[in-house]
């Protein structure tokens, strides 16, 4: 079967388009809905919380019954439906349990789709960056696109356009067709075989590290570059620079793969992301080292990504790739995000939001002393062309 590109880029288009208007604005709206910055914290800490147990969950369940893409159509249908809640409830109790169910669905979604993806590349995993960087187009469009008109329109609407972008999301989902794994190796391993190896469990804590340390950056940058007097388009327009690189990072990605292995993209990233929040830290005044910050985005999320799905790839094989994506996505956005979000709503108003990033510049140090000590040493660098 030839594999549907339009189809499975046009998920990630939408899927991030979503996340293109939530990630930027939503804390911006939480703020005008008259939330506290502890409330912000919470509220994002429960959004990416709910990555702990509901990808492993459906990766399970999609792993047991082989119906990876019937799950992401049940759960965007559903994450659409409860979002829609946001549009009558007032209450903070209101938003943390609308909140709890909307992310349940939506988390589900990504990391089974992920699978899916690479079910029907097969072995052309290298062909993945391709179609990944339609997410990112995605988020750009909906980055610039939402600004400008929350430049015009009153932030109220915010929830309405969201609802909008999770209702095409799933129209897309259900014109994807299926794909299933290869067959598996007579005897295969056992997920816990796989666990107990250290190269995989320091991945899963490396990427715990690097998503803990992206906290501040997903829950306020917003509202910090807002304290600096920077315009929503000023605004938007920093995110969607950072998500531009990202996509340069993906069209050349296959050709980094060659000359590089896993690892050094990896360690590279991993310093490259200290940097960046160290400059956000003590530097927000200053445009230029924002827009220097913002596109070293390709190396912190686009390279570290996407050597993320590679060495899942890698390392969980074709029988537990449900399990595998949902897994790193749990532990890397799920605990990491979690924490991340609550130690940057606890601290910022206290401590200050330079202390905060300076914070996550520290997490991104002991993910490389980790990655360097235990990640790449097995060949991983052939493996994935």
């Amino acid at each position: 079967m030839s594999i549907p590109y339009w189809r499975l880029s046009g998920f990630y288009f939408f899927y991030f388009a979503t996340l293109g208007g939530f990630l930027p604005y939503w804390n911006l709206y939480l703020k005008d809905s008259g939330f506290n910055a502890d409330q912000i914290g919470e509220l994002s800490a429960l959004l990416v919380g709910t990555k702990i147990i509901a990808p492993n969950l459906w990766g399970w369940i999609a792993d047991h019954t082989g119906k990876s893409l019937r799950i992401i159509r049940i759960a965007s249908f559903f994450a659409a439906l409860l979002f829609a809640g946001f549009l009558i409830e007032r209450s903070y109790i209101g938003f943390a349990w609308i909140t709890i169910g909307f992310s349940f669905f939506w988390n589900a979604a990504l990391p089974q789709f992920e699978a899916v993806t690479l079910f029907h590349l097969k072995s052309e995993p290298h062909r993945y960056s391709q179609i990944r960087l339609w997410g990112s187009v995605g988020f750009i469009v909906a980055v610039l696109g939402i600004g400008w008109l929350l430049d015009k329109q009153p932030i109220s609407m915010l929830p309405a356009v969201i609802i909008i972008l999770l209702a095409l999301i799933w129209v897309v989902a259900l014109a994807t067709p299926d794909a299933h794994a290869l067959s598996y190796e007579t005897e295969p391993v056992g997920l816990m075989q796989i666990l107990k190896r250290p190269e995989v469990l320091a991945f899963l804590v490396v990427y715990l590290l690097l998503q803990m340390a992206h906290g501040p950056y997903y829950v306020f940058y917003s509202i910090y570059l807002n304290q600096y007097h920077y315009s929503t388009t000023i605004t938007g327009m920093l995110w969607a620079l950072g998500v531009c690189a990202e996509i340069v990072l993906f069209v050349y990605m296959r050709r980094l793969l060659k000359r590089y292995s896993l690892r050094h993209i990896l360690l590279l990233s991993i310093v490259l992301a200290a940097g960046r929040w160290l400059m956000i830290a003590w530097y927000a005044d200053q445009l230029w080292l924002l827009i220097l910050a913002q596109l070293l985005h390709a190396a912190t999320f686009g390279a570290a990504h996407a050597a993320a799905i590679h060495l899942v790839y890698l390392y969980f094989g074709q029988q537990h790739q449900g399990k595998g994506q949902a897994l790193y996505s749990s532990l890397s956005y799920g605990v990491g995000g979690m924490l991340g979000s609550l130690y940057s709503g606890y601290y910022w108003e206290s401590m200050g939001p330079a202390f905060v990033y300076s914070l996550a510049a520290v997490a991104c140090g002991l993910a490389f002393v980790i990655a360097y000590l235990w990640i790449g040493f097995e060949n991983t660098q052939h493996q994935v062309l």
